[in-house]
């Protein structure tokens, strides 16, 4: 599979020309990064938050201002019915606009924290990381295979925490573990559709997420220090690798783990 059918009529130019993609978490940080980049490849980006209207709006008009197409959708994920909420939303906003409710690029990105060591660990914490990073994860995937075109793309955006210890956000780590399991699982199941699935695994980025750690001198110049480029991750560099996952020179890669760490604790 080399290419991916065509999904909507499109004045738009680049390698995801007529492709609908649909980002979760968009409004900020990663997601934002990857929304803008899919934007500027071609693609009319579903743009998904859960509750800053206004950082989503900015999202859309930073996209609309470069020449590209977007929308935002807002859904709650992690409560009962959400998967089903936000296709609604979509299938809606995409025929108001004449489109056909078909989406060819899925990246999953919107994500929760919690920092906890094991002894530290409760039921609430174990409930509110994996009711968003593995079960919203999974029918959201679930639902929107009903919607994805032959020769799709499905993107994850896990972390480096799966590859190297980090007894500091045990839960958290064990949320993406499980993604990255159901990566391989998926790749095999989809393969026969021409549908790729693979994983992004960022290390340190400058988001809100690890806002915290960045505070000082000191804490910022810690994380620069675990790449091998002495420096944090930005969003754009996430994005890239986002782009070429979702673009048709992808078409041979399914079920990988692609590393953007910077090579974090080489």
């Amino acid at each position: 599979m080399t290419s991916l059918p065509a999904s909507r009529p499109t004045t738009a130019r680049g390698p995801l020309a007529g492709k609908t993609a649909l980002v979760t978490g968009a409004s900020r940080g990663i997601g934002r990064g990857i929304a803008e980049r899919l934007a500027a490849d071609g693609a009319l980006v579903v743009v998904h938050y859960a509750t800053n209207t206004g950082a989503a709006d900015d999202v859309v008009d930073s996209i609309r201002a470069r020449g590209g197409d977007a929308f935002p959708l807002r859904t709650t994920l992690g409560v009962a019915g959400d998967a089903q909420a936000l296709y609604a939303g979509l299938d809606a906003e995409l025929g108001r606009r004449g489109i056909e409710p078909k989406i060819d690029i899925l990246v999953n990105n919107a994500a929760v924290s919690g920092s906890a060591r094991i002894h530290e660990v409760t039921p609430e914490l174990v409930d509110k990381i994996f009711s968003v990073n593995v079960k919203a994860l999974l029918f959201v995937i679930q639902e929107g295979l009903t919607r994805m075109r032959e020769g799709g793309r499905i993107i994850n955006i896990s972390s480096a925490a799966t590859r190297m210890a980090y007894p500091e956000s045990v839960v958290y780590s064990m949320s993406k573990g499980a993604m990255d399991t159901l990566t391989l699982a998926l790749a095999k199941e989809l393969g026969s559709r021409g549908i790729t699935v693979n994983t992004v695994s960022p290390g340190f980025v400058t988001t809100d997420m690890n806002a915290k750690l960045r505070t000082t001198p000191e804490g910022a110049a810690r994380l620069a220090g675990m790449s091998v480029f002495d420096r944090i991750g930005d969003p754009s560099d996430i994005a890239g690798v986002v782009a070429f996952l979702a673009s048709p020179d992808s078409g041979w890669i399914t079920g990988q783990r692609l590393d953007a760490s910077g090579g974090t604790h080489l």
